[in-house]
């Protein structure tokens, strides 16, 4: 395989892993007691999150496309503007760079692991889960939430009021989902978010963790699978 190749795969790892120590990071800063920033709230979270996925995008937009997210991978594939070949290398490495990543949130937030006694909130600061469980619901929320961030990186390409600001512009789209969709599911929008940090809570010796909730951990895989491929199709529908 050519240079190109490893340098692509090598800006989703590290892409991915910046998204996860970022966004991750302003989750335990929220919740894992004994912070500065303790019961920071939602809207903080969903401005740190929009702030990680610009962050990673802009550090590896020179290495690969950024998607740093398995279902925004897909959804261009179907839209015909990634090639199918490069889509499983690509998760691989997006999967991979979200374990480091919630790895080294587990080793800057250490003391506070210990001090926080509440199981949920250790695995919160690692994967999402609903604010109302049920299955069928929480599909529906991640699949909706996941396209309209596809279709939305999509329409981006076919304007130019996004020149020289496009990694800001899809920050501010994770924003506004996380503030108005993401409060049913805590809004995964990216199975390697997920499933890469919900492996890392299962193997990691996290003080005071409980069980990893891999029963509903198909729901923020799936569901933004789906949702990927439908923003592709709203897309390939309108243009």
């Amino acid at each position: 395989m050519d240079t190109t190749f490893w340098q692509q795969i090598t800006g989703e790892f590290l892409g991915t892993f910046i998204l996860i120590l970022l966004g991750d990071g302003v989750v335990a800063a929220n919740v894992l007691k004994k912070t500065k920033s303790y019961n920071g709230g939602w809207v903080m979270i969903s401005l740190g999150w929009g702030l990680a996925v610009s962050m990673a995008v802009y550090a590896v937009g020179w290495l690969s496309p950024g998607h740093i997210n398995p279902a925004v991978t897909l959804g261009m594939a179907v839209a015909g503007e990634f090639g199918w070949d490069m889509v499983l290398p690509y998760i691989i490495a997006q999967v991979a760079g979200g374990f480091a990543g919630a790895v080294v949130v587990w080793l800057h937030y250490m003391p506070h692991f210990e001090a926080t006694e509440d199981k949920e909130a250790i695995l919160a600061v690692f994967s999402t889960g609903p604010a109302i469980k049920s299955s069928v619901w929480n599909l529906v929320s991640e699949t909706i939430a996941t396209t309209v961030l596809v279709y939305g990186l999509l329409a981006f390409t076919q304007g130019d009021f996004t020149d020289g600001l496009n990694q800001l512009v899809v920050g501010l789209l994770i924003v506004v989902i996380g503030l108005s969709l993401g409060g049913t599911t805590g809004y995964a929008i990216n199975p390697a978010r997920d499933l890469g940090p919900r492996m890392a809570h299962q193997v990691l010796p996290i003080a005071n963790k409980g069980h990893s909730d891999w029963g509903y951990a198909w729901v923020p895989i799936i569901g933004p699978f789906i949702g990927g491929v439908l923003g592709a199709l709203i897309y390939l529908l309108v243009i």
